[in-house]
């Protein structure tokens, strides 16, 4: 899943509305921050298949560290016990922790049966990838309400905080656009990279825009 993660980030704002959206979309999206670097590093190991499902060519073959649901726990308690526990409270550590998780339960409906319990374990998927028209509504259906909540919480303070939101939504609708149109990457290295621009891109857009606007 793409998209629907992001809806995630966008609509937990209601939930914990002190929290920065960039930091919210780095919860709901750090198994697959952390996944580009432990694969370029050769820990976890991905190949590019085209028709391994219908909507990605690509076959996750190992992601224990990144995306078993055991260790996305673990991260998310770290990444709410850093973020909120000192600064923020219980609420900002209970709603990082829990986009962290929610990426494993997005990602245990798209995907073939990949996603590990823990590493080594059994692992599930529901297979909505096996659909392109079941995928698309699913996520685009999670997109629309989540920046429905995100635009109907917070207002624009300038130009910027308008301007920069429609572009961020304009950005990650095209960058998904190309993710159903586009062929397979060229190779792992390419992959790798491409993923970890978008996420320094997305993250960095977030947060400045986010800024702009006011609950």
């Amino acid at each position: 899943m793409f998209i629907g993660h992001f809806a995630l980030g966008f609509a937990a704002k209601r939930a914990a509305p002190r929290i920065s959206l960039g930091t919210l979309f780095a919860a709901s999206q750090l198994p697959d921050l952390l996944w580009p670097v432990l694969v370029a590093l050769g820990i976890e190991h991905v190949r590019i298949a085209p028709g391994a499902t219908a909507f990605t060519p690509l076959e996750f073959v190992s992601y224990p560290y990144s995306h078993s649901l055991l260790f996305v726990a673990i991260w998310g308690l770290a990444f709410g016990g850093l973020y909120g526990l000192r600064l923020h409270g219980f609420r900002a550590v209970a709603v990082i922790a829990l986009l962290v998780v929610s990426h494993w339960v997005l990602d245990w409906v798209t995907h073939a049966p990949d996603m590990p319990l823990y590493p080594g374990g059994p692992a599930y998927g529901l297979g909505l990838w096996y659909s392109v028209p079941g995928t698309i509504v699913v996520e685009s259906a999670l997109f629309v309400a989540g920046t429905w909540t995100y635009a109907r919480l917070t207002r624009p303070r300038d130009a910027t905080g308008r301007w920069g939101f429609v572009s961020l939504v304009a950005l990650l609708v095209i960058a998904y656009l190309a993710n159903i149109v586009g062929g397979p990457p060229p190779s792992i290295e390419a992959l790798w990279m491409v993923s970890l621009a978008g996420a320094a891109v997305t993250l960095t857009m977030a947060l400045w825009i986010d800024g702009h606007r006011t609950i």
